[in-house]
């Protein structure tokens, strides 16, 4: 059991990548308040736990039943972090408070598809045929846990960062959210064309 833990909780870290996700949701978060900020933590990690529990239950049958892959999903996800990035750059404003509303950040972008993206979702997918069901969920409430402590410590990053550099900053995150987004239409699509072949 412990074996199939490891072997779960590593590639599931990866797919997660909860450093990848910190500057992102500093971020999203500038402007709001220390609540305001815990609950968009809690609310995308709630998000991302039903999402992959739901994954994790029947994620090959959905896909199934709705006819997509994951290729399909893959490229929906990333259109929609394309598309909130250039509003963001485009509006000069912080997406948590003009963009999208705090009380659905936490749901989208944060829980999906940053956290439970295609990357985590096919993990998931994979790791149930690989290791069963038990360990697959254990590991990837162990690995959301660990993402939520880290979430909620953030607050010591920006007490570095000061207002200016916090701004700069979300400009930042705002291109390479673009290019994350352009990167997951990307491979969304060159796995199609390879499925195809």
């Amino acid at each position: 059991m412990i074996e199939s833990l490891v072997l779960c909780f590593i590639p599931l870290f990866v797919a997660i990548d909860p450093v990848g996700i910190i500057p992102l949701y500093l971020s999203f978060t500038r402007g709001l308040t220390s609540e305001e900020r815990k609950k968009v933590a809690k609310d995308s990690i709630l998000t991302a736990c039903a999402i992959g529990i739901v994954f994790v239950l029947g994620g090959k049958f959905i896909f199934r039943i709705l006819g997509i892959s994951v290729s399909d999903f893959a490229i929906a996800g990333g259109l929609l972090l394309f598309a909130f990035s250039l509003l963001d750059l485009l509006r000069g404003e912080n997406p948590g408070v003009r963009g999208i509303s705090g009380s659905s950040l936490g749901i989208f972008p944060m829980g999906t598809p940053l956290i439970a993206g295609p990357a985590v979702l096919t993990t998931l997918i994979i790791l149930v045929d690989s290791q069963g069901f038990f360990a697959t969920l254990i590991a990837f409430g162990l690995n959301l846990f660990v993402l939520g402590v880290i979430l909620f410590k953030s607050e010591v990053i920006l007490l570095y960062l000061g207002e200016s550099g916090a701004r700069a900053f979300a400009k930042v995150m705002s291109i390479l959210l673009a290019a994350i987004g352009i990167m997951m239409v990307r491979r969304g699509i060159m796995d199609m064309v390879s499925g195809k072949l």
